[in-house]
């Protein structure tokens, strides 16, 4: 196997489960904080639902950074001309 069958095959598995399962956790993130703040917030307990807040924005920091390296690191690859898979 030649380094460059071995770079595609790590890009492809980070592309297929990597990527998912990174995406997967802060999506999971976002979701608690927002049934933490709205629904496990203890009657109105101001600390846990500045904790739920702060679960919900985390998820999505990480689902906007995760998506946008990525995106960047596919948009390089396609302008090297690296078509990783085949």
């Amino acid at each position: 196997m030649t380094f460059a069958e071995t770079v595609n095959q790590l890009i492809v598995i980070v592309n297929t489960i990597v990527v998912p399962f990174i995406a997967t956790l802060a999506f999971f993130s976002f979701l608690y904080g927002i049934l933490k703040y709205f629904f496990f917030n203890n009657k109105g307990d101001e600390g846990k639902m500045k904790e739920g807040k702060d679960f919900a924005f985390w998820g999505i920091l990480g689902m906007v950074v995760l998506f946008s390296v990525w995106g960047f690191v596919n948009l390089l690859l396609s302008t090297l001309g690296i078509n990783p898979g085949s």
